[in-house]
């Protein structure tokens, strides 16, 4: 089948408010002086349709926002980058969070629950359309795209999702966590990784389950094989957190996508979530391909010569 599009990036467009924090957790005080309040473009689905845009995937983004301020701050994001963006209406508006940041980057993040309504939902016609002219969907868990997993299965195309900081017992996450090819949690919520991921597999599609650990790496679980891969270390200092575990997505598809096997896909997520976590929280900005495959050439020859091209993979 052609397709147009590499991946296509289901839900997950809203607007941050970053406060930097002298420290978290913040003890209760009547008023704190701050360094900068700023609010900007960018969440979930806009960080991974940033970063796959950025390592020159073919990338277009749907999902429904408000007609407000914050809408066009997302509308502006995209258009700046060069990134495809289909728009529903959100009649209650663009979702937004507050995001505390603090010191050493680690992120605090407040959402708005009024931006969702019981009826949001992304046209069938519009999903299918889009499904038939790309090569795989990237479907972030806002209410509206649990609704589109169905017909994303019947258009035959993968699928692959971001689990955050599931519990791996809150029946919500459930839907995105079984109908995915490729599954990507945060360990931080989770009491034993290893056994979440293997009820992924036991109860759902994928075949390839993620849990990513920040400092201390990511575990693996493929084809029933579970092992651990180490962080890699950022190339300058630590100062956010916010969009890492969006990096290390789009990193560890750049490698699925073109066959790789999966801990080298998982050392190109490991770069490309170290570099977010050198970018302030104010920039919504990724590694490029040339940047990550040059740094996996210095941590591994062999996947940086894979990744350059040995003329039995296709990379766009």
């Amino acid at each position: 089948m052609s397709t147009e599009i590499d991946v296509l990036v289901l839900g997950g467009a809203g607007v941050d408010t970053i406060v930097y924090a002298p420290q978290l957790p913040l003890p209760f005080a009547d008023s704190y002086m701050v360094p900068t309040i700023t609010t900007r473009a960018g969440q979930t689905g806009d960080f991974v349709a940033v970063a796959v845009h950025a390592l020159g995937l073919r990338t277009h983004h749907i999902d429904m926002i408000g007609d407000d301020h914050e809408g066009d701050l997302v509308r502006a994001l995209h258009a700046e980058r060069g990134i495809p963006l289909t728009v529903v209406p959100l009649r209650a508006g663009t979702r937004r969070a507050v995001n505390l940041v603090a010191p050493d980057g680690r992120r605090l993040s407040l959402y708005d629950s009024s931006r969702s309504e019981a009826g949001d939902r992304l046209p069938v016609e519009m999903v299918t359309a889009f499904a038939a002219a790309s090569r795989h969907a990237h479907v972030s868990i806002t209410y509206p795209c649990a609704f589109a997993l169905p017909m994303l299965r019947a258009a035959g195309v993968t699928i692959s999702t971001d689990l955050h900081n599931w519990d791996g017992k809150e029946p919500y996450h459930e839907d995105f966590a079984y109908a995915a090819d490729l599954v990507f949690v945060s360990s931080a919520a989770l009491a034993d990784p290893e056994q979440t991921m293997r009820r992924i597999v036991e109860r759902g599609r994928a075949r390839t389950v993620v849990a990513t650990a920040g400092a201390e790496g990511a575990y693996l679980l493929v084809d029933g094989e579970f092992s651990h891969v180490p962080a890699v270390d950022p190339t300058a200092q630590v100062v956010d957190s916010n969009g890492a575990g969006d990096a290390f997505a789009a990193g560890f598809l750049l490698g699925w996508l073109a066959g790789e096997p999966a801990r080298r896909c998982a050392l190109y997520g490991a770069i490309s979530g170290a570099y977010a976590c050198t970018v302030a929280a104010m920039s919504v900005d990724s590694i490029d391909r040339g940047a990550l495959l040059a740094r996996a050439a210095e941590l591994d020859p062999t996947a940086g010569r894979a990744a350059a091209g040995d003329g039995t993979r296709e990379w766009r």
